[in-house]
């Protein structure tokens, strides 16, 4: 992804509104939108703003896991669903 040909000023936001949302409903590239030359804001489809936070959740959780791993907070597999099997069966 090329984000230096997707800035854009604020006054062309302001001027080709519809456009823009059209265009960035067609593509998965974000869209960085300047005022007096600085990146001020980000713009992205609903969908793609979706995906990402699905990303950001699922690397959390391989981070969590990768903490508990190096923590000796994890238990033999065989031990997991002995227990969960047991619950079932009190349950029954």
């Amino acid at each position: 992804m090329k984000l230096s040909s997707q800035i854009k000023p604020i006054s062309y936001l302001k001027a080709h509104a519809s456009e823009i949302l059209r265009t960035l409903s067609e593509q998965d590239e974000p869209l960085v939108i300047t005022q007096n030359g600085e990146a001020k804001v980000v713009m992205q489809s609903i969908e793609s703003y979706e995906q990402t936070q699905e990303t950001m959740a699922l690397l959390k959780i391989l981070a969590l896991g990768s903490r508990q791993i190096e923590e000796g907070k994890v238990q033999p597999a065989g031990n997991v669903i002995q227990r969960i099997r047991g619950r079932n069966k009190s349950h029954v």
